[in-house]
């Protein structure tokens, strides 16, 4: 089983459940992603797999090394390529695919993505300052106001809520629940939203795959525990 796989925003829009409540959820376009590389415990340290996400449009002027680094899979070079873990529960190769069928409707999964740029934000819109009085002749209105102190420290503390950019940041929402699956279209239908705009990319990841190999360790404790007091 591997933990995830690569998608590409579509958009959102919303659906009803069996009760007849609107549920907002996001279609994302979940794979097919190809495996261009197995890495193994034995060798690297872990195990994982590179995939990479198959579009109609290929990567644009891919440098020497890219191209042979997909060669061996016999996958045009792509622009999206990430690691997953893998569980090593079965035999695959360069050139396998995964899709969303890897997902249920039911389960919770996590979703990475990058958040949309805002550009260069004041204090009231990057961090939510209420500001000053509008009225009266206040004069203070969405200003941060003082930020630091004059004796000591003598100098701004780092880490002060400021006016900067805002946006543009890798974000992962987690515990999304997978309201409906396509596997003709590869369409993925989360409940709620996700980073990024249309277009974007996202890392989507199963919920609890990280637990999996210690609760087999404990299977694999168990069942020697029986065999031994058989």
């Amino acid at each position: 089983m591997v933990e995830g796989i690569i998608g590409k925003k579509i958009g959102m829009t919303q659906t009803f459940d069996e009760a007849g409540n609107v549920i907002p959820v996001t279609v994302i376009q979940a794979g097919p992603c190809a495996v261009i590389q197995k890495k193994a415990a034995e060798k690297d340290g872990y195990a994982a797999v590179q995939l990479c996400f198959v579009e109609e449009t290929p990567a644009k002027h891919p440098n020497k090394p890219t191209l042979g680094h997909f060669k061996a899979s016999e996958i045009p070079p792509t622009r999206m390529l990430r690691e997953f873990r893998f569980d090593g529960s079965a035999e695959i190769k360069p050139g396998d695919t995964f899709s969303v069928d890897i997902f249920q409707p039911g389960e919770m999964v996590s979703v990475t993505g990058t958040s949309k740029g805002k550009g260069f934000a004041g204090v009231v819109k990057r961090w939510g300052f209420h500001g000053g009085n509008k009225t009266h002749g206040s004069m203070f209105h969405r200003a941060p106001g003082s930020i630091g102190a004059s004796a000591y420290p003598s100098h701004v503390m780092k880490g002060k809520k400021m006016p900067g950019h805002m946006g543009s940041e890798r974000k992962t929402v987690k515990n999304l629940r997978v309201v409906e699956t396509d596997k003709e279209k590869n369409l993925l239908v989360l409940k709620g939203a996700v980073p990024g705009a249309k277009g974007g990319y996202l890392l989507i990841r199963k919920t609890g795959f990280e637990i999996l190999p210690a609760i087999q360790k404990i299977n694999e404790a168990q069942s020697a525990i029986e065999q031994k007091e058989e």
